[in-house]
């Protein structure tokens, strides 16, 4: 795979990964351009390094919040000693009761590789109107809840939300930063607890890409792969930090102008027969 392809991966999953626009969106983009605009032919390498940017990503959310995952840790110490109310074991908890859905939805997903997640129609109707719903709930619910605060329920609400990005163009992000809009987590708490149920389902993604490298066999691709981890690790963490400052002034109605736009746009490509 050509580095300047590799670069461009990487650099769009690394800025895209966390902000609420679509990951999946940009890289189908980056594929169709880099692929003549025909996508099926090279689905099964494009597969793997969609795995191999996504680990780069997790790398970077796991140093942003070192501090939290280190609670985490304590939080498990917490519970093995029969603490399961502390503050770490419920953040620990909390995390884990959020991720759980997707995990097992994503499971069955890997296994089915149901002809919707390569839908590109699919891809164009979710960006916009996940971004409208974003918009929506930014400017409609209170904000003044905290990651502390957030309750088992609440865990799970935003988990079954996580469920809905299994398909492209929902954005995991997104609609957990959604959720938690809902349920009236402030903005940069919403995106504080999106980030960290991000670890999970990245971790399984990252394991599912390590599996698939090693069945292909392909010592070139697996370079590529390295590679494109490392610059998606440093990308991950310039845009985690940037948009943690953004939030804290401005809010999510960018981001859900800048999907309807991308969204309108990929319908004109696809019916222009420019991506196939």
């Amino acid at each position: 795979m050509p580095l300047y392809y590799i670069i461009v991966l990487a650099l769009v999953q690394g800025i895209t990964e966390f902000l609420p626009i679509s990951s999946s969106a940009h890289l189908l983009f980056v594929h169709a351009a880099f692929n003549d605009g025909g996508l099926k032919d090279a689905w099964s390498e494009d597969l793997i390094m969609d795995l191999a940017v996504h680990v780069g990503t997790l790398l970077s959310v796991l140093l942003y919040f070192r501090k939290d995952v280190l609670k985490m840790f304590v939080g498990l110490r917490d519970i093995a000693t029969g603490d399961s109310n502390s503050e770490k074991s419920r953040l620990l908890v909390n995390v884990l009761i959020g991720s759980i859905p997707v995990i097992i939805v994503g499971g069955i997903a890997n296994v089915l590789e149901p002809a919707i997640l390569r839908d590109l129609n699919v891809i164009c109707f979710t960006t916009i109107v996940f971004g409208i719903l974003l918009w929506w709930a930014d400017k409609k619910y209170p904000s003044d809840r905290k990651v502390a605060q957030i309750t088992r329920r609440d865990a799970l609400l935003i988990g079954l939300a996580q469920v809905i990005s299994l398909i492209p163009g929902t954005s995991r992000s997104g609609i957990t930063m959604t959720a938690g809009r809902m349920l009236g987590l402030s903005r940069t708490e919403s995106a504080h607890y999106s980030l960290l149920l991000a670890m999970i389902v990245t971790s399984g993604a990252g394991l599912l890409g390590v599996v698939r490298l090693i069945n292909a066999e392909n010592i070139a691709l697996t370079t590529d792969a390295l590679v494109a981890v490392l610059l998606s690790f440093i990308a991950g963490l310039a845009t985690i930090i940037a948009m943690m400052r953004f939030l804290k002034t401005s809010s999510f109605a960018p981001f859900a102008i800048y999907r309807i736009g991308m969204g309108l746009i990929l319908i004109w490509l696809i019916y222009t027969g420019v991506v196939t």
